[in-house]
This record gives structure tokens, C-alpha cells and sequence, in this order.
């Protein structure tokens, strides 16, 4: 028995075997010789203290040993735990289905630590009712709506904001501390977590996952520059002047974004009918379908360009977004030429890319450099200021995406409030140099 209780995580261990075992590790002589005075209540070592320091060791692990504060919150993310009620959803219609049956259709281990804790914190969050060891999973009446594909965006929004923050206690606390004002640091949160004595040993994690949860929520919002937390009431008032749920961004819908682009559901150009002083060309690579570097266009497009322009009242044309007959190849000039803003994602070093950039700069017209981190820019263009991206892994690029779209917003509000001659390689080295487009017929 004791040898079994030492192969668990010290945080799942009785407090008085931990103690025991560690006194008995930083105490162990070669021979033992204990007293056969009864074992109290106490976790003190009945050995007298060694030459060696032993007993401050004891005090030391003893204090180690201390039993953690439960979270007031799920470990996890709303949008992690949100999984297995879809699935319950695609697997059972929405009814109570048995726990090994569900996760035998998830592909997913019954004893696997990732599986405890998606069920763990799916009922933590009320989603769900049963445990990691229930026979029987079943969502609960805001859980079904949560989760719904069939509920109307509005009340699917209303029913995991409910679940995601209202329900959360510091979540909730810190929402009404900042409801439409802007998001101050991680630090303040933590402080006002404190000052209102939730006891809390994870504060950093606790704040991170409401930033997280409210981003997912689409609560979280650049205006002018800067991350605003805005009331629910506003994020429903505006999903319900929609009439389809992909039009609202959240976190979640990165990758359907993604596929709507690459499927050619978004809004499709023809030259003929376009207002230049609100279109901004996007110059990227786009690649062949389903290839690495037509997912990585689509979701720039998608997650970062056009909600960071949403303000600008400016359409986003990408190349084969161009829907009129003719030549692609003076099409995409006569739009490098004359669109009012040019946005150059530079990542995988495209030539194409790069070639567009050029005539753009030729042409002195405002232009804003975007670039995966992984990518290192050429001398010319690495004087220029450029939004660097970190497309490392999800983890990086999740947290950070309100930030890269204040960042190319700021970028957008600089280039198109400058009147004079755009700031680049040519206009700086050759200032007399120009070429313009002809007009139109």
C-alpha cells in the first residue's frame, strides 16, 4: 500500500503519507530502530535530529508538503472543455450517452490524464453532469444550448457566456470590474483577484484563462489601439443583426474561417465595380489547395486582416478573390495600382509577393508589412516597420491575436492618414522617381 501511494503525484497523495515518506527519505539511516510510543495525530518525526541538519530538512518538506487551495475555476479553457458537449451532440443527438461509448468514438483513452481533465472541466464549468469515472455523461440545460449547432448564434452566445464567465466567480468579478472599459494589465487583474480575497494559488493561470474565455466569447475588442472588454449585451445585440454565425470572429472560428475562404464562400471582386479608396489589396501567397501556405493565407485573412480593417470600412481582395474575366496577371497590377491601402504578407519569401511590393512602392502608395516570425526579411524591406507574427504554434498565436490586430491597425490608421508621398526604399533613396497608373477608361 505504501509503495503505491508513493507512485502518485505528490499532489494527489494523503497529506500524512507525504510527510511520512518525506521525513523518512531526508532521515534514513542504515539501521532503524524505532519507539514504541503510538503514532499521533502529528506528522513529527519521533528521531531526534541528525548532526547532519536533518530536522530542517523535515521542517522544510513538511512545508512543501502543505495542501493546495482548490481552484475556484476550471483548469482548462471554455473552448477546451467545450469538445466532448459537441461530441455528445454528433455521437448521441444531444442525449445522455455512456461515458466509455463516447470516448471510444473520441478515440480517446478512459485513463488518460487529457480525458480527466476535458471531462473534469467540462462539468466544472457546468456543461456537463458526471464525473471521469461516471457510467453515464449528459449535458446539462445550459450545456445543450451551449453546444447546439442547431440554437440560434444569439442564444448559443448568451448560453456559454453563462457558463463560460457568470458562472465563474473570480471570472465573473473580474468581468463587472471592467466591463466596457479597457482591458488594463494582467497584473492589475491579479490585484483586484486579491484585494477581493479569492484565494487563489494560480493567479497568473486564473487570469490568463478569463482573458482566454472572453476572447472566445468575443468580448474581447480593439478600439482605437487598445483591447476593450465590452458587455455581453452588446456582442448578442450585434450577433443578432446577423444573419449567420460566420460572420462573428471568435477565437474558436479561426479554422472554419479558414475553410470558408478556401472554399470560395467569401465575397468575390470584379474590377469593374470597384471602389478604389476602399480597397485594401492584399498581396500574399496563396498556394495550391489545402496546401500549407494557402491554410497560413486564409487564416491571416481570415483571423487577422480583415477584423483588424472592420473599422476602416475597407474591403480585403486577395488575388483570387478577383472575379472578372480576363488576364489574372492585369488584374492583379491594375488593383496593386489603384487600390487606396496594400497589406504584403512577406512570409515564405514569395517572389510574386515581394515583385507586387515593388511596383506598390514604385507607384508611392501606402503599403503594411506583415511576416511570420520564422521568416527573415531581406536587408531592402527589414528597415521598414513590419508586424511580425509568431505562428510558432497555437499557444503562442492564440493569446496574442487581439494584439497582431491592434498592431496592423495601427499600421492601417498611420499609412492612410499620411497624405504625402509614402515612406519606402524607393521614395527615400530615389525621391525623384515615380510611376502612375493610367487612368481608368
Amino acid at each position: 500500500m505504501e509503495q503505491e501511494q508513493s507512485k502518485l503525484p505528490q499532489d494527489e497523495q494523503p497529506e500524512a503519507s507525504i510527510v511520512e515518506q518525506a521525513i523518512s527519505n531526508s532521515t534514513k539511516p542504515k539501521t532503524v530502530t524505532r519507539k514504541t510510543t503510538p503514532k499521533s495525530a502529528s506528522t513529527k518525526s519521533t528521531k531526534p535530529p541528525s548532526k547532519t541538519g536533518g530536522a530542517k530538512t523535515n521542517a522544510t518538506q513538511v512545508s512543501v508538503a502543505k495542501k493546495r487551495v482548490p481552484r475556484p475555476y476550471p483548469a482548462s479553457s471554455f473552448e477546451e472543455a467545450l469538445p466532448l458537449a459537441e461530441a455528445i451532440h454528433k455521437f448521441a443527438s444531444g442525449q445522455k450517452v455512456r461515458r466509455l461509448t463516447l470516448l471510444k468514438q473520441l478515440e480517446k483513452s478512459p485513463t488518460s490524464s487529457s480525458t480527466r481533465m476535458l471531462i473534469i472541466s467540462s462539468s466544472r464549468y457546468g456543461i456537463t453532469v458526471g464525473g471521469y469515472d461516471a457510467e453515464w455523461i449528459d449535458l446539462t440545460e445550459a450545456g445543450l444550448t451551449a453546444s447546439s449547432p442547431d440554437a440560434p448564434i444569439r442564444e448559443r452566445r448568451e448560453a456559454q457566456f453563462k457558463l463560460a464567465i457568470d458562472n465563474i466567480r473570480p471570472f465573473q468579478k473580474l468581468y463587472l470590474e471592467y466591463k466596457g472599459k479597457k482591458l488594463p494589465t494582467h497584473d492589475v487583474l491579479k490585484d483586484v483577484l486579491i484585494h477581493n480575497k479569492f484565494e487563489i494559488d494560480q493567479l497568473k493561470e486564473c487570469v490568463d484563462l478569463f482573458v482566454v474565455n472572453a476572447k472566445f466569447l468575443g468580448l474581447l475588442q480593439t478600439i482605437a489601439g487598445s483591447e476593450t472588454l465590452i458587455p455581453i449585451e452588446q456582442v448578442l445585440d450585434e450577433l443578432g443583426k446577423k444573419s449567420n454565425s460566420s460572420d462573428f470572429i471568435s477565437v474558436k472560428d479561426i479554422n472554419s474561417v479558414s475553410r470558408d475562404v478556401a472554399n470560395g464562400s467569401a465575397t468575390r471582386y470584379s474590377s469593374s465595380k470597384v471602389d478604389w479608396s476602399k480597397t485594401c489589396f492584399l498581396i500574399t501567397p496563396i498556394g495550391d489547395e489545402d496546401s500549407e501556405t494557402r491554410r497560413h493565407a486564409d487564416l491571416f485573412l481570415g483571423a487577422l486582416i480583415e477584423p483588424a480593417l472592420s473599422e476602416f470600412n475597407m474591403d480585403v481582395v486577395r488575388a483570387d478573390k478577383i472575379g472578372s474575366a480576363g488576364m489574372i496577371t492585369s488584374q492583379i497590377l491594375e488593383y496593386v495600382m489603384r487600390s487606396r491601402l496594400a497589406i504584403v504578407d512577406l512570409s515564405y519569401h514569395n517572389p510574386n509577393a515581394f515583385y507586387e511590393m515593388a511596383i506598390r512602392h514604385a507607384c508611392q502608395l501606402p503599403v503594411v508589412q506583415i511576416s511570420r516570425k520564422a521568416d527573415h526579411l531581406p536587408f531592402d524591406v527589414n528597415q521598414v516597420r513590419t508586424v511580425v507574427i509568431d505562428t510558432s504554434d497555437i499557444y503562442t498565436l492564440v493569446p496574442k491575436l487581439e494584439t497582431y490586430r491592434s498592431e496592423i491597425a495601427t499600421q492601417v490608421r498611420a499609412a492612410l492618414s499620411d497624405t504625402s508621398i509614402a515612406n519606402n526604399p524607393i521614395s527615400v533613396f530615389f525621391p525623384g522617381f515615380q510611376i502612375t497608373a493610367p487612368k481608368e477608361n
